[in-house]
């Protein structure tokens, strides 16, 4: 199965802004550039998935009216992770010991009292197990750039734990609006 992953645009947030699972706006305009730029080049006829956070689920319905699709479902297990306390925090806000207590143990220190990476992989796991089996040849998922290392990572079939740290681990360089493609 071919997954085409896709970033949701840019939120209206401030810059250096922690907002993980805040379900947070997205300006019209950065909106309609991005269904723009992925109608043009996103596959028809096959099924939309997306996080039902109003930053993904805005573009994945504009982007089911535009592509006709084999059905376009919200999952929340596509959800960026829950930074807790932390959530709508200017990163430089947050306590420099706690930022080093989370590095120290990506996979199971809980972020501002949220959830740790383990917990977002294995929803993450449990929701492509449940993709896999529906054998679709292409699927689009509209998610968040957590996500969506994580179901990069997951592609490598390696323990959670691995799985997980491999995710944390990995340098952000999704833009909004990007895509990557992953087989399995």
């Amino acid at each position: 199965m071919r997954l085409i992953l896709v970033r949701h645009p840019a939120p209206q947030v401030t810059s250096g802004t922690c907002y993980g699972r805040s379900d947070v706006a997205v300006a019209s305009h950065e909106m309609a550039s991005a269904r723009a730029s992925l109608q043009a080049t996103l596959p028809a006829g096959v099924p939309l998935y997306a996080s039902p956070l109003r930053r993904c689920a805005g573009l994945a319905s504009a982007l089911a009216q535009d592509l006709p699709s084999s059905g376009l479902h919200f999952d929340a297990r596509l959800a960026e992770m829950d930074f807790g306390a932390w959530e709508m925090q200017p990163w430089h806000a947050i306590a420099r010991a706690d930022i080093d207590a989370w590095a120290a143990d990506l996979a199971w220190y809980r972020p501002g009292g949220g959830e740790n990476v383990l917990a977002m992989a294995a929803r993450v796991d449990a929701f492509l197990g449940d993709l896999l089996r529906e054998q679709h040849e292409t699927a689009v998922i509209i998610c968040h750039a957590g996500t969506i290392r994580l179901l990069s990572a997951l592609q490598a079939r390696l323990p959670l734990e691995e799985t997980a740290l491999l995710a944390a681990r990995s340098a952000h360089k999704i833009a909004y609006g990007a895509t990557v493609v992953v087989d399995f």
